[in-house]
């Protein structure tokens, strides 16, 4: 680890700006949280519903439906998190609202963390450059895990770097087993891949070896992971058959380049599995390819005194997203949130190194230029933005419509559903989802026939696709159209 990395183990005055957050500056990372709270309102949450993962993880603390199966990769974190919500009420649009103010807090306080290190204007800048990104506004207000991990790890390393530089800072030690145990409560897999870059940075600079470090990185590792190891022997049999199963249920962790699939599902997928579709919208993946080349720039010519700020950012984004780049066969642009959480650290440091140069003193033609790059970025995520949106919208109304359908066919809770789209759908109808084949095999052919004498039940099948044998001889129902003249097809036990 390179000496530029070492910073004083005595408290010390934070560089170009002072170690305690006055009114004056704490306001723009105010405005830019507001603004990033403002837009998911006007832009993401109006008429949108929850989709397949969102229903999984809605369902297990909603009070209206059965909790639907939760698959060994899952934690249970995000569902903690909507149920002061998603106990209450079954308005979608109440829960988008939650979220998204709930997310602009945590964007205040993960950024508000690093003032002491920082001056508010790189912060600030940091900011709205992860915020601007359609990913982000996209998954504020939903029922995913990925931005709040993104946040805790923000939050932790700037919490590290503040212990380490301040020994007396006991909040920073307290805030980084908070933030570690909140990754770990979001993606357990995250928090392990968080921890290695900070507890190595900490055991190699000299400065920074510290027993306290050390320990609340472990604890709060222990805090947000045990509920999933502790599930793992109640529900399969050890952690390690647990993650045997995550691995079969995500198509089999191993060495895959997964690079470009990650690049091409910039164009507005949420999901792109199995990724085999063409590279054709180039124009809203360029910042992606540009964003490596400023982190690294930021972390090469950050001010002296605030250079472990900006490189520790950048090794542990790099850390945050070799699983996703290199292990993981398909590609979400959720998985690399935060990687993108911190890169924007050392982004906004070369940003504001290009319009203030190394003197300080603005240059407002290298300003002006940058101002009209960034308006155009956010103009292109503005319009990728509005594309994913638009999918979400529609399959709401596909999933209305099949509800609907659904109920005016007597299928109506307390009821079953199996089959193809069974779980979003059940969430949107009020019925339980079970399956006899898959990850899931809640129930066994002869148990879904035998819980049709005391309760609706309905096999759903794709368009084009043929009903199970079991089910061939029930009464079938059309319902909203699939793809051309095909249809989704209830088949409903009499």
């Amino acid at each position: 680890m390179s000496d530029r990395l070492q910073v004083r183990a005595h408290p010390t005055p934070a560089p170009r700006g002072p170690a305690t957050a006055t009114p004056e500056t704490v306001h723009p990372l105010a405005a830019v949280c507001a603004a990033f709270v403002l837009a998911q309102l006007v832009l993401a949450v109006p008429g949108s519903g929850l989709g397949w993962d969102e229903t999984v993880y809605t369902s297990q603390v909603a009070a209206h439906v059965p909790a639907a199966f939760f698959s060994a990769p899952r934690a249970r974190g995000v569902s903690l998190l909507a149920a002061p919500v998603a106990g209450l009420t079954s308005s979608t649009a109440a829960l988008r609202v939650y979220l998204a103010v709930l997310s602009g807090a945590g964007l205040f306080v993960s950024l508000r963390v690093w003032r002491p290190l920082l001056p508010a204007r790189v912060l600030a800048l940091a900011g709205g450059l992860f915020a601007g990104l359609w990913i982000t506004l996209l998954y504020g207000s939903q029922v995913m895990p990925n931005l709040w991990s993104a946040y805790g790890a923000l939050a932790a390393v700037g919490c590290l770097l503040r212990a380490a530089r301040d020994r007396t800072d006991r909040a920073a030690l307290a805030g980084l087993a908070a933030a570690v145990a909140l990754v770990g409560l979001m993606r357990p897999p995250d928090a392990v891949w968080l921890v290695l870059p900070l507890a190595g940075a900490a055991l190699t600079v000299r400065r920074w070896r510290r027993p306290a470090l050390f320990a609340v990185l472990a604890a709060g590792l222990f805090a947000g992971c045990a509920e999933w190891v502790v599930e793992a022997y109640v529900r399969y049999g050890g952690l390690t058959a647990r993650l045997h199963r995550a691995s079969a249920i995500e198509g089999g962790l191993g060495l895959h380049f997964s690079v470009d699939d990650q690049i091409r599902a910039l164009d507005g997928r949420t999901l792109c599995r199995p990724c085999d579709v063409p590279w054709r919208h180039r124009a809203d993946s360029a910042w992606w390819f540009a964003l490596p080349v400023l982190a690294a720039g930021g972390a090469a010519t950050a001010w002296r005194g605030r250079r472990a700020s900006v490189w520790l950012p950048l090794l542990t984004a790099g850390s945050l997203a070799v699983p996703y780049l290199f292990t993981v066969g398909y590609a979400a642009p959720r998985f690399l949130l935060p990687a993108y959480a911190l890169l924007a650290i050392p982004v906004a440091e070369c940003l504001c190194r290009l319009v203030r140069g190394s003197g300080g003193r603005l240059r407002p033609r290298t300003a002006a230029l940058v101002a009209l790059v960034l308006c155009g970025h956010l103009a292109v995520q503005g319009g990728v933005l509005l594309t994913a949106v638009a999918g979400n919208r529609q399959a709401r109304g596909h999933y209305d419509a099949m509800a609907a359908r659904l109920h005016a066919n007597g299928v109506r809770p307390p009821c079953v559903l199996s089959g193809d789209s069974a779980v979003p759908l059940a969430f949107y109808t009020g019925c339980a989802s079970r399956q006899t084949a898959g990850a899931d095999r809640s129930i066994t052919v002869p148990g879904l026939v035998a819980a049709a004498g005391h309760r609706p039940v309905a096999v759903l099948v794709a368009p084009g696709a043929r009903a199970p044998a079991f089910a061939r001889h029930w009464r079938s129902a059309v319902l909203a159209p699939g793809s051309g003249s095909a249809a989704y097809r209830a088949y409903i036990r009499p």
